[in-house]
C-alpha cells in the first residue's frame, strides 16, 4: 500500500484537494470554484450543498489524477472560510438557508 496525504482547503471561492506522496511532493491536484451569491449590496452567500458536492469532487478527482484510492491516503487536513456559517436542519441534514460568508 502507498501513503499519500490529502490537504482539502474548502475556500471562500473555491474547493481545493492536494494530495502529497511520502517525500511531500504534489502527486495530484484538482480545484473547482463555486458561484458567490449577492443577495443585497454588502451580503455574500454560498450554496452549501453546492460546496459540498464540489468538495467531494475535487477529492475523488484528485486522487484519480495521482492513480490512487481512498485507502492509500492515511491521513486528510481540513481548512475553511474563517467564520462562515450554515446552519442545517437535524432531521433532514439539509441546509435551511444559504451559507453566510465571513465577508457579509
Amino acid at each position: 500500500m502507498r501513503r499519500y496525504v490529502a490537504a482539502i482547503d474548502q475556500g471562500t471561492t473555491s474547493s481545493r484537494c492536494i494530495v502529497f506522496d511520502h517525500q511531500g511532493r504534489i502527486a495530484g491536484v484538482a480545484q473547482r470554484e463555486h458561484e458567490q451569491i449577492f443577495p443585497r449590496p454588502g451580503w455574500v452567500e454560498h450554496d452549501p450543498e453546492s460546496i459540498w458536492r464540489n468538495t467531494e469532487s475535487v477529492i475523488a478527482e484528485a486522487l484519480r489524477s495521482c492513480g490512487i484510492g481512498a485507502a492509500d491516503v492515511v491521513a486528510a487536513g481540513v481548512t475553511n472560510q474563517r467564520e462562515t456559517t450554515v446552519v442545517w436542519e437535524r432531521a433532514t441534514g439539509k441546509p435551511i438557508h444559504n451559507a453566510i460568508v465571513w465577508q457579509d
